[in-house]
């Protein structure tokens, strides 16, 4: 598949947003409403190596006609982080794990406190079928999911509200 390249303006500094971003346990705060069942594959969930499983899933995948849209497992692991400007996540998902996915996220200053992020999201179908599902809507529907994700991720960052794994009650 093409790229998907998506961009926003969010009002916070780049080193918050990469710290948030960094850690793959806060992905569900904002991809809640298109990927589900979201499992961490290891304790450490900051960093290079930090792996989650979890299902790409549409509202529309139960309808009899809706197979670009069905539900897919897929697994992704962070193999770059540049403090504070790239992270780069990838992995692979569909049937048997076949088809590969690659994420990368740039972070550029765009004001004295604003960041600009970047999400450069591919996919690399394995075969003719895989293929076709990207040719019957998978694609733009990827695109408006990922595009209403980076909208929500802008809202939680500026509203500076912790994720709810990050908040500790204190014991007693």
């Amino acid at each position: 598949m093409r790229a998907i390249i998506l961009s926003c303006t969010i009002d916070v500094p780049r080193e918050r947003v990469f710290d948030y971003l960094q850690d793959v346990a806060n992905c569900p705060e904002f991809t809640s409403h298109f990927l589900k069942d979201y499992r961490l594959e290891r304790l450490d969930s900051r960093g290079i190596g930090a792996a989650a499983s979890f299902r790409i899933a549409s509202r529309l995948a139960t309808l009899p006609l809706a197979a670009p849209l069905a539900s897919l497992w897929a697994e992704l692991i962070v193999t770059e982080v540049a403090p504070p400007h790239r992270l780069v996540i990838e992995g692979h998902g569909g049937r048997l794990g076949r088809n590969r996915l690659r994420a990368v996220i740039s972070l550029t200053k765009h004001d004295e406190e604003m960041t600009r992020l970047t999400l450069d999201f591919s996919t690399e179908p394995a075969t003719r079928s895989d293929r076709l599902r990207e040719a019957l809507g998978a694609r733009t529907w990827l695109r408006l999911q990922w595009g209403k994700a980076l909208q929500r991720l802008r809202l939680v960052l500026e509203e500076g509200k912790p994720s709810a794994h990050a908040v500790r009650v204190a014991p007693g």
